[in-house]
């Protein structure tokens, strides 16, 4: 079996390092991958290839930044030429990134098959682009790999055949289990014994010109009391060097932080301010309290099982859940079913149990009945 991984934003590096390793494990098995270049800068993309020891991308597609729109159709124009090319048996994509959607577009006309893994989650908000892309992706995908029950539930509502869905677990936690002792190893710059760890990128926070400043203001003011560690994502950076703004002492923007990084952050932190999606089960599974300023989430169950709260796009709120914290009123959480560190494993399993594919039209034609076969062992 020949699989092209398709990867291009730093969520899809931590989710396809797993599935690479374990897939090497078995025989007959044949892999590249290909990087669309969506994240394209050393912080933001190969140093994680570095850490996560992802073998170096066979194809780059440097499609760079651009506009939601711009930015999809040239990775499916570039992707195509790859593909064609290459007629794999197995296309893998990952989360809800442009580069996600882009590929399952293109596979969709030449007849290859699709896996996509981190499959079903719902924000319900279509407002959110990531969220168009999860809906269409899953539509077109022929294997569709699930973290959680609710995103099953999600598929069947949408009336996803249940043979092509499957409950294997968080692939993202499988990183982080296996890198997490190397943590103890990074230096980093020095930290207070408390902290608040932040991160900012989505547009309906830092693109609005009312919202970033009332952010920013509620950060200022709880960095008088606890102190404020800022990785500032190159957009958010730009956002602030037009604002002019001057953070007080007690509120440090840093570059953005590699994978190991972060992580070492992330465990060591009081608490976590965010809008990221994979920081919310990050932070689930270390047990540190969340507060997500995002009006809904597509991973509920860091909500309902974990130790997220939706503060949504109030920042006011920050500054007394922060001190509920400090005082020890947080959620307590726990880990949800199968965020076990096995998860690739499962994948493997199912993909490489595929009996056969039918060629059709130069391409890898899909063959419902190889998906029945798989999923039923």
């Amino acid at each position: 079996m020949y699989c092209l991984h398709v990867v291009g934003a730093r969520p899809n590096f931590m989710k396809a390092a797993p599935l690479i390793r374990a897939l090497a494990c078995r025989r007959g098995v044949k892999q590249k991958v290909v990087h669309t270049g969506q994240h394209y800068d050393h912080g933001m993309s190969e140093v994680f290839f570095q850490e996560l020891e992802i073998p170096k991308p066979h194809f780059n597609l440097a499609v760079g930044s651009g506009t939601h729109s711009q930015q999809t159709s040239l990775i499916m124009s570039r992707f195509e030429q790859v593909a064609v090319e290459e007629n794999p048996d197995l296309v893998i994509v990952y989360g809800d990134v442009n580069s996600t959607l882009a590929a399952t577009l293109v596979c969709s006309k030449l007849h290859l098959t699709v896996a996509h893994v981190e499959a079903g989650l719902r924000s319900f908000d279509r407002t959110m682009p990531e969220e168009i892309n999860r809906v269409l992706t899953d539509q077109i995908a022929d294997f569709l790999f699930t973290p959680s029950q609710d995103a099953n539930e999600n598929l069947l509502r949408e009336g996803i055949p249940q043979n092509k869905i499957h409950l294997v677990g968080n692939i993202m936690i499988d990183t982080l289990i296996r890198l997490r002792p190397r943590t103890a190893d990074i230096e980093s710059f020095p930290l207070p014994d408390r902290f608040a760890l932040v991160t900012l990128h989505r547009p309906s926070n830092v693109d609005d010109c009312e919202m970033l400043p009332r952010i920013l203001s509620v950060l200022c003011e709880i960095s008088a009391d606890l102190g404020v560690i800022f990785p500032c994502h190159p957009r958010t950076r730009q956002k602030l060097a037009e604002m002019k703004f001057q953070a007080p002492k007690g509120l440090l923007i840093v570059e953005p932080q590699s994978y190991l990084q972060f992580l070492q952050l992330q465990q060591r932190s009081t608490l976590v301010i965010t809008d990221s999606g994979g920081i919310q089960e990050e932070t689930t599974f270390l047990g540190v309290p969340c507060l997500t300023l995002r009006d809904t989430t597509e991973r509920p169950v860091t909500v309902t099982l974990g130790t997220n709260m939706l503060i949504g796009r109030r920042p006011e709120r920050l500054h007394d859940e922060v001190r509920g914290v400090l005082a020890g009123k947080n959620k307590r959480g726990c880990i949800p079913p199968l965020w076990d560190g096995h998860c690739a494993e499962r994948i493997a399993d199912c993909l490489c149990n595929i009996p056969r594919f039918t060629s059709f039209g130069g391409g890898v034609r899909r063959h419902d009945d190889a998906v029945t076969s798989c999923l039923a062992n």
